[in-house]
């Protein structure tokens, strides 16, 4: 969701539950500013109605390589439905409402039940994935995941103050319009190429030459030794076992581009990177 200057306000998944009924899930941090955003701009006529269920579900996400292998026994249904697709199976004894959607880069599902069954469906899922090595990674171990498949966070990569095109996420636009925003892009029907169709700064993945330099956020970048630009986040990738930063940078500056990014105060030089570093054609998330 936009505001009118195609900055990014909100990012989050709807998953399509009935015809008319609809789950948003959103960061953890951001339910509260997400739901007032949708019902200040929610029509007024009662046709739309928004409430905060977070306290009802509980959620466990199982990624991985193996993911299938685990929950396909544990299910009488078939779990043969693609990637950004939902599918209401029972999981032991557990009714979960499984989406097949990642913030890792792997295959897997964000699996939803009932905050009643959520211990259950936690040993049920924990006792099964034993045998295939199983572990329970924390949110640090998703942001090093995330940041090797270029996945953003709002609030860090994007903000109000950044427009799909600046942050690479112009394959998210609707071309045809009519939403809040498509007026500064410049799409929809008689809508003029807008300033922002062109962006004048991108968001750049960097590879840093020393991998046990890593950013953590805003740390000054330069190109050339003139400073152009600040990192939004980094960390470690430990599948690619590289240093990796993401930076607002001048357009102009392309893949290929030698960088330095100031570490604790030593310029530790890289380079801008295609993106994503993992799986570039997207075919683990969608196995």
């Amino acid at each position: 969701m936009l505001n009118r200057r195609g900055g990014i306000e909100c990012d989050f998944t709807v998953t399509r539950v009935e015809e008319e009924l609809f789950s948003i899930v959103t960061g953890t941090a951001f339910g509260n500013h997400d739901l007032s955003w949708i019902r200040r701009h929610a029509p007024h006529d009662g046709s739309v109605r928004c409430a905060d269920v977070t306290a009802r579900w509980a959620c466990f996400a199982l990624w991985g390589p193996r993911a299938r292998e685990i929950l396909a026994p544990l299910t009488h249904q078939e779990l043969d439905f693609a990637y950004m697709h939902m599918r209401e199976l029972t999981v032991g004894d557990t009714p979960v409402r499984a989406l097949r959607v990642t913030f890792v880069g792997e295959l897997g599902w964000e699996l939803y039940c009932p905050t009643e069954y959520g211990a259950s469906l936690w040993r049920t899922l924990w006792q099964a994935g034993q045998a295939h090595g199983l572990v329970a990674g924390g949110y640090r171990a998703i942001d090093s995941l995330r940041l090797e498949k270029g996945y953003r966070v709002w609030a860090a990569d994007i903000t109000p103050e950044e427009t799909p095109y600046e942050a690479g996420l112009g394959f998210c636009v609707r071309k045809e319009g009519g939403f809040i925003g498509a007026p500064a892009l410049g799409v929809g029907a008689g809508e003029k190429p807008g300033e922002h169709a062109q962006p004048h700064k991108r968001l750049r993945c960097l590879v840093l030459d020393d991998p046990r330099s890593v950013a953590l956020g805003n740390e000054p970048v330069r190109v050339a030794e003139e400073i152009v630009g600040r990192v939004t986040s980094g960390g470690y990738g430990y599948t690619v076992e590289r240093s990796i930063a993401y930076a607002d940078l001048p357009a102009e500056v392309e893949v290929g581009a030698a960088v330095e990014v100031d570490i604790f105060g030593q310029w530790i030089s890289g380079t801008v990177a295609s993106e994503p570093l993992f799986d570039p054609r997207g075919e683990r998330v969608r196995a």
